[in-house]
């Protein structure tokens, strides 16, 4: 290879390093980190299967005293449901998002909860919305793979953790269901 044909073929493999590099900064979205917070405050954990863990969710409805968020995949817990219309009947406002699974689901609390008057809310704009999360008072924050069913409670191996006193964590996980409530739809129920 001649000295100039080298220096060209060098030139060139270079520029387009070069602007590789440059359509990647552009083209490839930027890394963003995740929230970050301090832990503190208390957490309580369950397992299941038998492990308490409606119990648990049910123990911390009956104690909110101002507001309770919900936001679930899968939602066919009576105990839970039945807890959230009491709740509900001491004052506690209550909102509620759900998959649009619960549309059509043939035991779902969804309708019990929308006809019983609380604010209940599906999020169809992802594949699954898959959330599990109970936000009560905006100072405990109940979350895990744990679905709010029978199942998860007598058959399933689930987790569920009661999360209370980490005010930056739930700012953020309420922060979260302000974003998927904002573009979820009405759920009048069938």
């Amino acid at each position: 290879m001649n000295f100039h044909l080298l220096c060209n073929f060098i030139s060139c493999k270079t520029s387009c390093i070069i602007l590789w590099i440059t359509l990647s900064l552009y083209i490839c979205p930027p890394i963003v980190q995740a929230d970050q917070f301090t832990s503190t405050g208390t957490t309580a954990v369950y397992f299941s299967p038998n492990g308490r863990a409606t119990e648990a969710i049910i123990k911390e409805i009956n104690s909110a005293k101002s507001e309770i968020l919900v936001q679930a995949y899968s939602f066919t817990s009576t105990p839970i449901a039945k807890a959230l219309i009491n709740a509900l009947k001491r004052g506690v406002k209550i909102e509620v998002v759900l998959d649009k699974s619960q549309r059509k689901q043939k035991y779902t609390s969804a309708d019990f909860v929308a006809h019983a008057g609380i604010p209940t809310y599906i999020d169809d704009k992802h594949a699954i919305a898959h959330n599990k999360i109970m936000i009560l008072d905006r100072s405990t924050l109940i979350t895990g793979s744990f679905n709010f069913t029978r199942a998860a409670e007598e058959k399933n191996a689930e987790n569920l953790l009661v999360i209370m006193g980490n005010k930056d964590l739930v700012d953020i996980y309420i922060k979260n269901f302000e974003e998927h409530n904002g573009h979820s739809e009405v759920y009048q129920g069938k």
